[in-house]
Formats: C-alpha cells, sequence, structure tokens
C-alpha cells in the first residue's frame, strides 16, 4: 500500500501566500501554487475563503425579477413531483416482472419466448382506421 505525503502549512506561510495574490504579485492563484509547489487544486482558494480580503474567490451573484422565484419554487416542485411519478413507475415495473415470470412459469413458457410471441401477435394484427 502506497502512502501519501501530507503537507502542513504553517499559519504565517498562508498568511504570506494570501498576502502576495491580494497585492497583486501573481496574477492567479495557478502562479501562486506554481510558485510554491502547493499541489493541492483547492488549497489556496480555501486560504483565501477563510484568511483573506475574499476579493479574489470569485463569486456568483444572481439578481432576479419576484416572479422568477415563484417560477423556480414551481419548477422544483415539479421536478420533485416528477421524481415520485418516475420512482411509482419503476416499482410498478418491477412488480409487472414479477407477475410475468410468475405467469410464465404457471403456463411453462420462458419470459423470452412469451414475449416474442406476444410481439409477433402484436404486429400481425391489421391496424384500424379510424373514420
Amino acid at each position: 500500500m502506497r502512502q501519501t505525503e501530507v503537507i502542513r502549512y504553517s499559519i504565517s506561510f498562508k498568511h504570506q501566500v494570501i498576502r502576495e495574490l491580494e497585492s497583486g504579485r501573481f496574477g492567479n492563484i495557478a502562479e501562486a501554487r506554481q510558485h510554491y509547489g502547493i499541489n493541492g487544486a483547492d488549497t489556496i482558494q480555501n486560504w483565501l475563503g477563510k484568511y483573506g480580503r475574499n476579493h479574489l474567490c470569485s463569486k456568483i451573484v444572481r439578481v432576479e425579477m419576484p416572479d422568477e422565484k415563484n417560477q423556480i419554487r414551481e419548477l422544483k416542485k415539479q421536478i420533485r413531483q416528477l421524481k415520485e411519478a418516475l420512482g411509482h413507475t419503476q416499482a410498478e415495473n418491477v412488480i409487472n416482472q414479477a407477475f410475468l415470470k410468475i405467469a410464465c412459469e404457471k403456463l411453462g413458457e420462458e419470459v423470452e419466448e412469451f414475449k416474442k410471441k406476444a410481439d409477433t401477435q402484436q404486429s400481425e394484427k391489421p391496424v384500424k382506421e379510424e373514420q
């Protein structure tokens, strides 16, 4: 089993890296990581959140109209309902598959053979024209 090396950085080192980033010595976090040989992809980002002024952390600001908030709430509600409906449909499918297996066992047929016969019979039926 291969052991991974864990590197612990002192608080003063973390503050130094953050100060240099905030002062503009490095153009971005990747440059600071490369300069100091810091391997963790989110290490400096976490330090910025904890010790920095947070102006270098990317932020998402969402501006929405009052009706958009209601629309988002409605869409989330619809997603929840659809997930529930899908769950019920999947449960019904499992039950139907079990019933089909039991019925085929009672008829003395394999499920796949029964399905093939049913498909053949279905495709041989003439299509009724609507009037």
